[in-house]
Protein backbone atom coordinates (compact mmCIF):
# COMPACT_ATOMS: atom_id res chain seq x y z
CA UNK A 1 0.00 0.00 0.00
CA UNK A 2 1.27 3.46 -0.87
CA UNK A 3 -0.24 6.50 0.87
CA UNK A 4 0.22 10.16 0.08
CA UNK A 5 -0.90 13.51 1.40
CA UNK A 6 -4.59 14.18 1.08
CA UNK A 7 -3.98 16.73 -1.69
CA UNK A 8 -1.91 14.23 -3.70
CA UNK A 9 -4.36 11.33 -3.38
CA UNK A 10 -3.48 7.75 -2.53
CA UNK A 11 -3.02 4.31 -4.03
CA UNK A 12 -4.10 1.08 -2.33
CA UNK A 13 -3.38 -2.37 -3.73
CA UNK A 14 -6.56 -4.39 -4.25
CA UNK A 15 -5.13 -7.49 -5.86
CA UNK A 16 -2.67 -8.69 -8.45
CA UNK A 17 -2.09 -5.69 -10.76
CA UNK A 18 -5.22 -4.03 -9.35
CA UNK A 19 -5.12 -0.70 -7.49
CA UNK A 20 -7.60 1.68 -5.90
CA UNK A 21 -6.91 5.31 -6.70
CA UNK A 22 -8.18 7.81 -4.09
CA UNK A 23 -8.15 11.55 -4.68
CA UNK A 24 -10.16 14.77 -4.34
CA UNK A 25 -11.43 17.06 -7.08
CA UNK A 26 -12.93 20.35 -5.91
CA UNK A 27 -13.54 18.86 -2.49
CA UNK A 28 -15.28 15.75 -3.82
CA UNK A 29 -13.82 12.42 -2.71
CA UNK A 30 -13.35 10.07 -5.63
CA UNK A 31 -12.23 6.44 -5.71
CA UNK A 32 -11.74 4.22 -8.73
CA UNK A 33 -10.03 0.99 -9.69
CA UNK A 34 -7.04 0.81 -12.01
CA UNK A 35 -5.47 -2.29 -13.56
CA UNK A 36 -1.77 -2.34 -14.42
CA UNK A 37 1.59 -1.88 -12.76
CA UNK A 38 2.18 0.34 -9.74
CA UNK A 39 4.15 2.71 -11.95
CA UNK A 40 1.22 2.97 -14.36
CA UNK A 41 -1.15 3.50 -11.43
CA UNK A 42 0.95 6.44 -10.22
CA UNK A 43 0.95 7.94 -13.72
CA UNK A 44 -2.83 7.56 -13.91
CA UNK A 45 -3.27 9.23 -10.51
CA UNK A 46 -1.11 12.17 -11.60
CA UNK A 47 -3.16 12.45 -14.81
CA UNK A 48 -6.43 12.44 -12.85
CA UNK A 49 -5.20 15.14 -10.47
CA UNK A 50 -3.97 17.25 -13.39
CA UNK A 51 -7.33 16.82 -15.16
CA UNK A 52 -8.94 18.22 -12.02
CA UNK A 53 -6.69 21.25 -12.17
CA UNK A 54 -7.37 21.68 -15.92
CA UNK A 55 -11.14 21.31 -15.53
CA UNK A 56 -11.24 18.25 -17.83
CA UNK A 57 -11.83 15.59 -15.17
CA UNK A 58 -14.57 13.06 -15.80
CA UNK A 59 -16.31 11.65 -12.71
CA UNK A 60 -16.23 7.83 -12.67
CA UNK A 61 -19.43 6.24 -13.94
CA UNK A 62 -20.70 2.69 -13.46
CA UNK A 63 -21.71 2.25 -17.10
CA UNK A 64 -20.03 -0.75 -18.71
CA UNK A 65 -18.47 -0.84 -22.17
CA UNK A 66 -21.23 -3.20 -23.31
CA UNK A 67 -23.94 -0.80 -22.11
CA UNK A 68 -22.24 2.14 -23.80
CA UNK A 69 -21.94 0.19 -27.06
CA UNK A 70 -25.70 -0.41 -27.05
CA UNK A 71 -26.39 3.27 -26.32
CA UNK A 72 -24.05 4.30 -29.14
CA UNK A 73 -25.71 1.93 -31.59
CA UNK A 74 -29.20 3.04 -30.60
CA UNK A 75 -28.15 6.65 -31.25
CA UNK A 76 -27.23 5.75 -34.82
CA UNK A 77 -23.49 5.15 -34.22
CA UNK A 78 -22.45 8.81 -34.75
CA UNK A 79 -18.81 9.29 -35.74
CA UNK A 80 -16.43 12.24 -35.82
CA UNK A 81 -18.91 14.29 -37.84
CA UNK A 82 -21.59 13.57 -35.21
CA UNK A 83 -23.94 12.19 -37.87
CA UNK A 84 -26.01 9.03 -37.76
CA UNK A 85 -24.99 6.36 -40.23
CA UNK A 86 -27.30 4.26 -42.40
CA UNK A 87 -29.33 1.43 -40.88
CA UNK A 88 -27.38 -1.22 -42.81
CA UNK A 89 -24.13 0.27 -41.51
CA UNK A 90 -25.42 0.27 -37.92
CA UNK A 91 -26.36 -3.39 -38.38
CA UNK A 92 -22.81 -4.19 -39.50
CA UNK A 93 -21.29 -2.21 -36.60
CA UNK A 94 -23.54 -4.06 -34.15
CA UNK A 95 -22.49 -7.41 -35.59
CA UNK A 96 -18.79 -6.57 -35.25
CA UNK A 97 -18.99 -5.23 -31.70
CA UNK A 98 -21.44 -7.77 -30.27
CA UNK A 99 -19.60 -10.71 -31.76
CA UNK A 100 -15.97 -9.71 -31.17
CA UNK A 101 -15.83 -7.07 -28.40
CA UNK A 102 -18.78 -7.46 -26.02
CA UNK A 103 -18.10 -11.11 -25.01
CA UNK A 104 -14.60 -10.16 -23.82
CA UNK A 105 -14.73 -6.52 -22.72
CA UNK A 106 -18.47 -5.84 -22.46
CA UNK A 107 -18.72 -6.32 -18.64
CA UNK A 108 -15.78 -3.98 -17.95
CA UNK A 109 -16.65 -0.50 -16.62
CA UNK A 110 -16.25 1.92 -19.53
CA UNK A 111 -13.82 4.16 -17.67
CA UNK A 112 -11.64 1.24 -16.62
CA UNK A 113 -11.01 -0.26 -20.06
CA UNK A 114 -7.26 -0.20 -20.63
CA UNK A 115 -5.28 -0.13 -23.86
CA UNK A 116 -3.54 -3.36 -22.79
CA UNK A 117 -6.94 -5.09 -22.66
CA UNK A 118 -7.74 -3.95 -26.18
CA UNK A 119 -4.31 -5.19 -27.31
CA UNK A 120 -5.11 -8.57 -25.75
CA UNK A 121 -8.46 -8.61 -27.56
CA UNK A 122 -6.77 -8.00 -30.92
CA UNK A 123 -4.24 -10.74 -30.18
CA UNK A 124 -7.12 -13.10 -29.42
CA UNK A 125 -8.75 -12.26 -32.77
CA UNK A 126 -5.58 -13.04 -34.76
CA UNK A 127 -6.05 -16.21 -36.74
CA UNK A 128 -9.77 -16.37 -35.89
CA UNK A 129 -11.03 -13.62 -38.18
CA UNK A 130 -9.77 -12.13 -41.44
CA UNK A 131 -7.28 -9.25 -41.06
CA UNK A 132 -9.75 -6.82 -42.66
CA UNK A 133 -12.46 -7.87 -40.17
CA UNK A 134 -10.08 -7.27 -37.24
CA UNK A 135 -9.26 -3.85 -38.72
CA UNK A 136 -12.98 -3.05 -38.99
CA UNK A 137 -13.41 -4.01 -35.31
CA UNK A 138 -10.62 -1.59 -34.41
CA UNK A 139 -12.13 1.23 -36.48
CA UNK A 140 -15.67 0.80 -35.14
CA UNK A 141 -14.58 0.40 -31.50
CA UNK A 142 -12.39 3.49 -31.89
CA UNK A 143 -15.35 5.52 -33.18
CA UNK A 144 -17.50 4.25 -30.31
CA UNK A 145 -14.93 5.26 -27.67
CA UNK A 146 -14.26 8.62 -29.34
CA UNK A 147 -17.96 9.42 -29.01
CA UNK A 148 -17.73 8.52 -25.30
CA UNK A 149 -14.97 11.12 -24.96
CA UNK A 150 -17.10 13.70 -26.75
CA UNK A 151 -20.02 12.92 -24.43
CA UNK A 152 -17.84 13.42 -21.35
CA UNK A 153 -17.91 9.77 -20.27
CA UNK A 154 -14.18 9.37 -20.90
CA UNK A 155 -11.35 11.87 -20.50
CA UNK A 156 -9.12 10.07 -23.01
CA UNK A 157 -9.86 7.15 -25.29
CA UNK A 158 -7.72 4.09 -24.49
CA UNK A 159 -7.36 3.66 -28.25
CA UNK A 160 -4.69 6.37 -28.14
CA UNK A 161 -2.35 3.92 -26.35
CA UNK A 162 -3.14 0.74 -28.29
CA UNK A 163 0.01 -0.95 -29.64
CA UNK A 164 -1.43 -3.82 -31.72
CA UNK A 165 -3.47 -1.96 -34.35
CA UNK A 166 -4.72 -4.65 -36.78
CA UNK A 167 -3.53 -4.24 -40.33
CA UNK A 168 -6.33 -4.28 -42.92
CA UNK A 169 -4.28 -6.52 -45.19
CA UNK A 170 -4.93 -6.70 -48.90
CA UNK A 171 -8.57 -6.20 -49.87
CA UNK A 172 -10.28 -8.96 -51.83
CA UNK A 173 -11.28 -7.28 -55.08
CA UNK A 174 -12.74 -10.47 -56.52
CA UNK A 175 -12.52 -11.55 -60.14
CA UNK A 176 -12.17 -9.37 -63.22
CA UNK A 177 -13.33 -10.86 -66.51
CA UNK A 178 -11.88 -9.99 -69.88
CA UNK A 179 -14.20 -8.86 -72.68
CA UNK A 180 -14.62 -12.38 -74.14
CA UNK A 181 -15.47 -13.85 -70.74
CA UNK A 182 -17.95 -11.06 -70.05
CA UNK A 183 -19.77 -11.66 -73.33
CA UNK A 184 -19.87 -15.39 -72.59
CA UNK A 185 -21.28 -14.80 -69.12
CA UNK A 186 -23.98 -12.32 -70.16
CA UNK A 187 -24.95 -14.51 -73.12
CA UNK A 188 -25.29 -17.48 -70.80
CA UNK A 189 -27.97 -15.63 -68.84
CA UNK A 190 -30.07 -14.89 -71.96
CA UNK A 191 -32.73 -17.48 -71.11
CA UNK A 192 -32.73 -16.54 -67.43
CA UNK A 193 -35.06 -14.10 -65.68
CA UNK A 194 -31.88 -12.37 -64.44
CA UNK A 195 -30.69 -11.58 -67.98
CA UNK A 196 -31.67 -7.86 -68.05
CA UNK A 197 -30.35 -7.35 -64.51
CA UNK A 198 -27.00 -8.94 -65.37
CA UNK A 199 -26.83 -6.95 -68.62
CA UNK A 200 -27.37 -3.66 -66.77
CA UNK A 201 -24.73 -4.58 -64.16
CA UNK A 202 -22.20 -5.62 -66.81
CA UNK A 203 -22.68 -2.66 -69.15
CA UNK A 204 -23.25 0.20 -66.69
CA UNK A 205 -21.17 -0.77 -63.63
CA UNK A 206 -24.14 0.01 -61.37
CA UNK A 207 -24.34 -1.67 -57.98
CA UNK A 208 -26.81 -4.50 -57.41
CA UNK A 209 -29.01 -2.50 -55.04
CA UNK A 210 -28.99 0.51 -57.38
CA UNK A 211 -30.19 -1.69 -60.23
CA UNK A 212 -33.00 -3.21 -58.17
CA UNK A 213 -34.22 0.31 -57.27
CA UNK A 214 -34.43 1.49 -60.90
CA UNK A 215 -37.82 2.73 -62.07
CA UNK A 216 -39.01 3.02 -65.66
CA UNK A 217 -39.04 6.78 -65.19
CA UNK A 218 -35.24 6.61 -64.75
CA UNK A 219 -34.56 5.67 -68.37
CA UNK A 220 -34.64 8.02 -71.35
CA UNK A 221 -34.86 5.78 -74.41
CA UNK A 222 -34.44 8.69 -76.82
CA UNK A 223 -31.27 10.04 -75.18
CA UNK A 224 -30.04 6.52 -74.27
CA UNK A 225 -29.38 7.40 -70.62
CA UNK A 226 -30.09 5.76 -67.30
CA UNK A 227 -30.47 7.82 -64.13
CA UNK A 228 -29.29 6.44 -60.75
CA UNK A 229 -31.09 8.19 -57.88
CA UNK A 230 -31.71 5.55 -55.21
CA UNK A 231 -30.80 2.08 -53.98
CA UNK A 232 -32.55 -0.77 -52.20
CA UNK A 233 -31.65 -1.22 -48.53
CA UNK A 234 -31.96 -4.54 -46.74
CA UNK A 235 -31.71 -4.47 -42.93
CA UNK A 236 -32.32 -7.56 -40.85
CA UNK A 237 -35.74 -7.56 -39.23
CA UNK A 238 -37.06 -4.69 -41.34
CA UNK A 239 -38.86 -4.57 -44.69
CA UNK A 240 -36.95 -3.72 -47.84
CA UNK A 241 -36.81 0.03 -48.42
CA UNK A 242 -35.37 2.62 -50.78
CA UNK A 243 -32.57 4.98 -49.76
CA UNK A 244 -30.66 7.82 -51.33
CA UNK A 245 -27.09 7.17 -52.53
CA UNK A 246 -24.34 7.37 -49.90
CA UNK A 247 -22.72 10.42 -51.47
CA UNK A 248 -23.52 13.07 -54.05
CA UNK A 249 -21.40 11.09 -56.54
CA UNK A 250 -23.89 8.23 -56.28
CA UNK A 251 -26.58 10.26 -58.04
CA UNK A 252 -25.56 10.16 -61.69
CA UNK A 253 -26.67 9.73 -65.29
CA UNK A 254 -25.15 6.87 -67.29
CA UNK A 255 -24.98 6.67 -71.07
CA UNK A 256 -26.04 3.25 -72.38
CA UNK A 257 -25.48 1.54 -75.72
CA UNK A 258 -28.03 0.45 -78.33
CA UNK A 259 -27.96 -3.21 -77.30
CA UNK A 260 -28.79 -2.41 -73.68
CA UNK A 261 -31.51 0.00 -74.84
CA UNK A 262 -33.03 -2.85 -76.86
CA UNK A 263 -32.87 -5.23 -73.89
CA UNK A 264 -34.64 -2.73 -71.64
CA UNK A 265 -37.26 -1.89 -74.32
CA UNK A 266 -38.09 -5.60 -74.54
CA UNK A 267 -38.32 -5.84 -70.74
CA UNK A 268 -40.66 -2.85 -70.58
CA UNK A 269 -42.87 -4.38 -73.27
CA UNK A 270 -43.19 -7.50 -71.11
CA UNK A 271 -44.37 -5.35 -68.21
CA UNK A 272 -46.88 -3.52 -70.40
CA UNK A 273 -48.27 -6.81 -71.72
CA UNK A 274 -48.53 -8.13 -68.18
CA UNK A 275 -50.39 -4.96 -67.18
CA UNK A 276 -52.74 -5.33 -70.16
CA UNK A 277 -53.19 -9.06 -69.60
CA UNK A 278 -52.09 -9.70 -73.20
CA UNK A 279 -50.06 -12.87 -73.92
CA UNK A 280 -46.98 -12.70 -76.13
CA UNK A 281 -47.85 -12.62 -79.82
CA UNK A 282 -51.33 -11.17 -79.31
CA UNK A 283 -51.62 -7.78 -81.08
CA UNK A 284 -52.23 -4.93 -78.61
CA UNK A 285 -51.63 -1.18 -78.70
CA UNK A 286 -49.14 -0.85 -75.84
CA UNK A 287 -49.14 2.96 -76.16
CA UNK A 288 -52.51 2.91 -74.39
CA UNK A 289 -51.17 0.98 -71.41
CA UNK A 290 -49.84 2.79 -68.34
CA UNK A 291 -47.72 1.19 -65.66
CA UNK A 292 -48.39 2.05 -62.00
CA UNK A 293 -46.66 5.09 -60.54
CA UNK A 294 -43.22 4.18 -59.28
CA UNK A 295 -43.12 0.96 -61.34
CA UNK A 296 -39.74 -0.77 -60.98
CA UNK A 297 -37.70 -2.16 -63.85
CA UNK A 298 -36.88 -5.36 -61.99
CA UNK A 299 -39.55 -5.90 -59.29
CA UNK A 300 -40.57 -9.12 -57.63
CA UNK A 301 -42.14 -11.40 -60.26
CA UNK A 302 -45.83 -10.67 -61.02
CA UNK A 303 -45.65 -7.29 -59.28
CA UNK A 304 -44.76 -3.80 -60.50
CA UNK A 305 -43.65 -1.88 -57.41
CA UNK A 306 -42.48 -4.52 -54.90
CA UNK A 307 -38.70 -4.62 -54.45
CA UNK A 308 -36.91 -7.83 -55.35
CA UNK A 309 -34.85 -9.30 -52.48
CA UNK A 310 -31.16 -8.44 -53.14
CA UNK A 311 -29.74 -11.57 -51.49
CA UNK A 312 -32.04 -13.80 -53.56
CA UNK A 313 -30.73 -12.15 -56.74
CA UNK A 314 -27.15 -12.77 -55.65
CA UNK A 315 -27.78 -16.42 -54.80
CA UNK A 316 -29.50 -17.07 -58.14
CA UNK A 317 -26.67 -15.29 -59.99
CA UNK A 318 -23.96 -17.33 -58.23
CA UNK A 319 -25.72 -20.62 -59.01
CA UNK A 320 -26.11 -19.79 -62.70
CA UNK A 321 -22.57 -18.38 -63.02
CA UNK A 322 -21.17 -21.56 -61.51
CA UNK A 323 -22.96 -23.64 -64.16
CA UNK A 324 -21.51 -21.38 -66.86
CA UNK A 325 -17.96 -22.06 -65.66
CA UNK A 326 -17.44 -19.11 -63.29
CA UNK A 327 -17.45 -20.83 -59.85
CA UNK A 328 -15.91 -17.97 -57.86
CA UNK A 329 -17.65 -15.03 -59.52
CA UNK A 330 -19.62 -12.61 -57.34
CA UNK A 331 -22.34 -10.29 -58.61
CA UNK A 332 -20.27 -7.30 -57.49
CA UNK A 333 -17.43 -8.51 -59.74
CA UNK A 334 -19.47 -7.28 -62.71
CA UNK A 335 -18.96 -3.74 -61.44
CA UNK A 336 -15.20 -4.24 -61.07
CA UNK A 337 -15.05 -5.83 -64.52
CA UNK A 338 -16.94 -2.93 -66.11
CA UNK A 339 -14.62 -0.36 -64.56
CA UNK A 340 -11.44 -2.27 -65.37
CA UNK A 341 -12.37 -2.86 -69.01
CA UNK A 342 -13.09 0.85 -69.46
CA UNK A 343 -9.74 1.76 -67.90
CA UNK A 344 -7.95 -0.82 -70.06
CA UNK A 345 -9.59 0.73 -73.14
CA UNK A 346 -8.11 4.12 -72.26
CA UNK A 347 -11.23 5.82 -70.89
CA UNK A 348 -10.03 8.58 -68.49
CA UNK A 349 -10.17 7.74 -64.80
CA UNK A 350 -12.40 10.68 -63.92
CA UNK A 351 -14.93 9.62 -66.59
CA UNK A 352 -15.10 6.03 -65.29
CA UNK A 353 -15.35 7.30 -61.70
CA UNK A 354 -18.24 9.64 -62.55
CA UNK A 355 -20.03 6.89 -64.48
CA UNK A 356 -19.83 4.48 -61.55
CA UNK A 357 -20.29 6.96 -58.70
CA UNK A 358 -16.76 6.50 -57.38
CA UNK A 359 -14.06 8.67 -55.90
CA UNK A 360 -11.26 8.50 -58.52
CA UNK A 361 -8.69 7.62 -55.84
CA UNK A 362 -10.85 4.76 -54.55
CA UNK A 363 -11.36 3.57 -58.12
CA UNK A 364 -7.62 3.36 -58.70
CA UNK A 365 -6.94 1.68 -55.37
CA UNK A 366 -9.69 -0.91 -55.49
CA UNK A 367 -10.57 -1.66 -59.07
CA UNK A 368 -7.85 -0.71 -61.56
CA UNK A 369 -6.58 -4.25 -61.99
CA UNK A 370 -5.22 -5.52 -65.28
CA UNK A 371 -6.98 -8.24 -67.26
CA UNK A 372 -4.89 -10.86 -69.03
CA UNK A 373 -5.58 -9.12 -72.35
CA UNK A 374 -4.40 -5.78 -70.96
CA UNK A 375 -1.24 -7.41 -69.58
CA UNK A 376 -0.50 -8.83 -73.01
CA UNK A 377 -1.02 -5.41 -74.61
CA UNK A 378 1.28 -3.78 -72.07
CA UNK A 379 3.92 -6.44 -72.68
CA UNK A 380 3.67 -5.82 -76.43
CA UNK A 381 4.24 -2.09 -75.97
CA UNK A 382 7.26 -2.67 -73.72
CA UNK A 383 8.57 -5.25 -76.18
CA UNK A 384 8.38 -2.73 -79.02
CA UNK A 385 10.29 -0.17 -76.93
CA UNK A 386 12.93 -2.71 -76.00
CA UNK A 387 13.44 -3.70 -79.63
CA UNK A 388 13.98 -0.09 -80.56
CA UNK A 389 16.61 0.36 -77.86
CA UNK A 390 18.39 -2.87 -78.77
CA UNK A 391 18.31 -1.91 -82.43
CA UNK A 392 20.05 1.38 -81.68
CA UNK A 393 22.71 -0.31 -79.59
CA UNK A 394 23.55 -2.93 -82.20
CA UNK A 395 24.12 -0.53 -85.09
Amino acid sequence: MSRRDRGDGGIDQRGDSSWRLRYRIRGQRISQTFRGTLSDARKELRRLLKSGDDGTHVVPDKITLGQWIELWLSAGAPGRRQKRVRLRTVERYAELLRRHVVPTLGPRPLQQVQATEIDALYQKLEGKVAPRTAHHVHTVLGSCLTTAVRKGLLAVSPMARVERVPSPGEADHGMVLDSEQLRMLVGGFRCSALFPIVAVAAFTGARRNEILALRWTDIDFAKKTLRIERAAEQVRGQPLALKAPKTARGTRTIAIDDDLVAILRAEREKHLRLMAGAPDGVPVDLSLIRLPEGALMFPNPFTFTELRTPNAVTMEFVRKARKLGFPNLRFHDLRGTHETLLLDAGVPIHVVAARCGHDPAVLLRNYAKRTRKADTSAAAVIGALAKGVLGENTR
